[in-house]
């Protein structure tokens, strides 16, 4: 269950899990304490990496990062919307999934200046999420290239798109699980 404040109850959440009751968990951990909040504002849905223990942070490309899963919480001072800081422990969630997590994104969650259209094939397309240099900035999901390489400023796979309802709205799976390196 999420827990919001009373200044944001009517605030429309940009992540929806559509099939999450056993195919994914709101993973419980801090926000990195050295988060510069003025870098980018988080908003559910957007990519997270996992730091050390269970401290996480936006993903942004920095060395040794890797997509890991979805934001749960809004850390958007932009919008005057802050989850995290309120409960003065810096407590944070990420959505975790399986190939079965199902999870509806709305904009400006997803890298909204890219090309979304749906496979007319069935072929799979994977979504890969953007970094610090991408221009639209770090964190979004964002489609790979046709043959599944990463453009520039963006990661390898951390989801799958399953359907563009909109220029708002994609719905996504998280099926895909970040190589870990030593």
């Amino acid at each position: 269950m999420i827990q919001t404040t009373l200044n944001n109850v009517s605030q429309k959440r940009t992540i929806r899990p559509l099939y999450a009751n056993h195919q994914a968990t709101p993973y419980g951990g801090f926000l990195d304490a050295s988060w510069n909040k003025t870098t980018a504002d988080i908003l559910p849905g957007m990519v997270c990496a996992k730091l050390a223990g269970e401290n996480f942070t936006l993903y942004t490309g920095a060395a040794g990062q890797e997509p890991w899963g979805l934001s749960a919480l809004f850390l958007a001072p932009a919008l005057g919307i802050d989850e995290v800081s309120l409960s003065n422990t810096n407590l944070f969630t990420v959505w975790k999934g399986n190939s079965d997590a199902v999870f509806e994104i709305l904009a400006p969650a997803f890298d909204t200046a890219a090309t979304w259209t749906n496979a007319t094939n069935g072929s799979r397309q994977l979504l890969g999420a953007t970094k610090s240099a991408h221009a639209s900035g770090p964190g979004k999901l964002t489609p790979l290239n046709a043959d599944g390489s990463s453009p520039a400023n963006v990661s390898g796979p951390i989801a799958t798109l399953i359907n563009v309802v909109g220029a708002s709205k994609i719905i996504v799976s998280l099926d895909r699980q970040p190589t870990w390196t030593a």
